[in-house]
């Protein structure tokens, strides 16, 4: 009897490591199971981004343009935006309206640039990506340019206004060379951006080359409004039409940035005055419009997209299949002659 007892309990013991191992590979194996349900999930729910357009009246103070900049970059974070525009040249009034040598004292390089490195510092404390838009000073060399600050607060890199304007009111030729760095895209923390400027946004050849390099959003910050020589003029929905065409034929989302409030400027004929039209929208891969801003009140736009959900649509419509590159060398030429290579 002494002797099954004493068997019994060596077999017990020897069990209980038994037990313990299958129990904690049972543990394992729901674990993986887990693993491999959020990993579905995560997949099936998609890339998801927010991102924010912005717009407000500047005044022509540095240091309170920027100071509203950043308040409403913060307001766009606690709505749960990862990209946030702010619109072109909102350091201070659009001096373009007129051709003043003391203009150019605005300029400053973007090394130690002080509203890119306060930008920096935002974006990397609430982990969202900023494009900065400036007056930039290369040596002798002018640039509407705009830098872009991913989310941990790093620079990666300038775009440099391609299309330069020169018309009454937006006189950018005077102060501005055209830009040399060509259209880029950007791999931000969040998405791959394509950011071009203002009058670049009337182009449909820069939103696809922005496309075709990979941009999964494109951003436009802005500065447009009333005409100076034609008070009739206005062209607010012309100028969302030919954007939102840009999104629906690259079927990509598109974010616009405009100020609002009128503007003075002494020229050497007068004041000039511009009332900017804001309309600030942000448009889906079909050019519909989800937000849009008013033309007299600030405002914060939010949108959510699913980048792997329109980059699913995108490669299914075929228009990026069915190009014609070699159909198209006449774009290479200003009369749509022989292109000159």
């Amino acid at each position: 009897m002494q002797q099954r007892r004493e068997e019994k309990r060596r077999k017990g013991r020897e069990g209980r490591p038994l037990i313990e191992e299958v129990f904690l590979e049972r543990e394992r194996e729901r674990e993986r199971e887990e693993s491999e349900f959020a990993s579905g999930k995560e997949k099936m729910e998609g890339r998801k981004v927010v991102v924010s357009a912005l717009q407000f009246a500047c005044t022509d103070d540095v240091s309170s343009n920027v100071a509203t900049a950043e308040r409403l970059v913060r307001a766009a974070h606690k709505r749960g935006a990862n990209i946030v525009l702010i619109q072109e040249l909102f350091e201070g009034y659009y001096f373009c309206q007129a051709q003043r040598e003391d203009f150019f004292q605005r300029a400053k390089s973007c090394k130690g640039h002080p509203t890119i490195l306060r930008m920096q510092k935002l974006a990397k404390e609430l982990g969202v990506v900023i494009p900065v838009s400036f007056f930039e000073e290369a040596n002798n060399a002018h640039y509407n340019s705009i830098v872009i600050i991913d989310a941990d607060g790093s620079d990666l890199g300038l775009y440099r206004k391609s299309h330069i304007p020169d018309g009454p009111g937006y006189q950018e030729k005077f102060y501005f060379n055209p830009g040399d760095t060509g259209f880029k895209v950007f791999q931000t923390k969040f998405a791959k951006i394509g950011v071009a400027i203002c009058w670049d946004q009337w182009f449909p050849e820069a939103a696809r080359a922005m496309a075709l390099q990979g941009a999964e959003i494109l951003f436009y910050p802005t500065a447009i409004g009333s005409e100076p020589q034609d008070a009739g003029l206005d062209s607010r929905d012309h100028w969302k039409r030919v954007m939102q065409g840009h999104a629906g034929a690259n079927l990509v989302p598109l974010v616009a940035s405009n100020r609002i409030g009128k503007e003075i400027i002494n020229t050497e004929h007068g004041n000039s005055e511009i009332t900017f039209y804001g309309n600030s929208f942000i448009a889906g891969p079909t050019g519909e419009i989800v937000a849009c801003a008013d033309d007299k009140e600030e405002a914060v736009l939010v949108a959510q997209f699913d980048l792997d959900k329109i980059k699913s649509k995108r490669h299914s419509w075929g228009v990026f299949r069915d190009r014609r590159p070699d159909l198209y060398k006449v774009l290479l030429s200003l009369d749509g002659g022989k292109p000159q290579l």
